[in-house]
């Protein structure tokens, strides 16, 4: 699979100035309480419940059945143990809750999950109904292709077929790019991350469209990553954040002190190192992330 590094943190930057434990299970809100305080019932019941998604790398992911991984878990779990040591639990047991697409924002809402550990976009139009951490990562919309496909941008999707996973950023962003150039492409809907790559490898579609990183994640997963490749264009601007209930302004500050407190750190290096690479090639957009968002206290 292959990608231009160099061009990503200028295009992703351009898209930004122009829009500008372990135990895996299912736990209800109602077992554990009402939902006005989180640090409460995590309190009383000695659980923090995460919820991860099975298939979203290099954020949220399981691998051959095991517990969850990613960098979005790992943040979670530094999350789980700064909330153990505010509230003086150092047996504070951490609780893992598969969640989709699909489900994740009414896993948040009504209590199944504390905090969602994935790859959600914090976007206005969710505040309505959730609320977001400090910023984790940032992202932008692209393309993975498969070369005989020849489409190299938006305006090369006239007539493709585009697989997607409906109700996300993605489509959004997606339909509007379409919209705004003129191109008319058939718009493939997918279940999830792995079917977008499996109907690539099996010629369904032509391009996958989803955030750069994840592409890049799930695109080594293909049958054949030397036939596929990363557009260099971004469509949309997608900031994430780790997702939590609204009307718990105590529970989002333990969440935020606990990320300002990492990004403050050195220990935020190998955590990003770990799923992106050296942190000294990172783009100049995420290095300004973890600044901006270290907080003081």
């Amino acid at each position: 699979m292959k990608t231009s590094y160099r061009r990503i943190a200028v295009l992703v930057a351009a898209v930004v100035a122009a829009g500008c434990s372990s135990g895996t299970g299912s736990t209800r809100a109602s077992d554990r309480g009402g939902l006005g305080d989180t640090l409460g019932r995590i309190k009383a019941a000695r659980t923090i419940v995460l919820g991860y998604r099975e298939s979203s790398p290099p954020f949220s992911f399981v691998r051959d059945g095991g517990r969850p991984l990613g960098y979005s878990i790992e943040l979670c779990a530094q999350v789980a143990a700064s909330i153990a040591r505010q509230l003086s639990l150092p047996d504070l047991k951490t609780t893992w809750v598969k969640v989709t697409v699909a489900d994740r924002m009414q896993a948040v809402v009504n209590g199944t999950v504390d905090l969602e550990c994935g790859s959600t976009t914090a976007s206005l139009s969710r505040h309505e109904q959730v609320d977001f951490s400090l910023l984790t990562f940032v992202d932008g919309g692209s393309l993975l292709v498969a070369d005989e496909s020849g489409v190299k941008n938006v305006r090369t999707l006239d007539g493709k077929r585009v697989a997607l996973i409906p109700g996300t950023t993605t489509e959004t962003s997606l339909r509007n790019a379409l919209a705004k150039r003129g191109v008319t492409a058939r718009i493939v809907s997918v279940t999830d991350h792995a079917a977008g790559v499996a109907a690539l490898d099996s010629g369904a579609v032509d391009a996958y469209a989803s955030d750069h990183s994840i592409l890049v994640g799930i695109g080594r997963t293909s049958r054949n990553p030397e036939r596929l490749s990363l557009v260099d264009e971004f469509f949309s601007y997608e900031p994430y954040g780790l997702m939590l209930r609204r009307g718990d302004p105590a529970f989002r500050l333990a969440v935020n002190r606990a990320l300002a407190t990492l990004y403050r750190s050195a220990d935020i290096a190998p955590i990003y190192e770990r799923w992106f690479g050296s942190i000294p090639t990172a783009t100049p957009l995420i290095a300004a992330m973890y600044v901006i968002n270290g907080l003081p206290e």
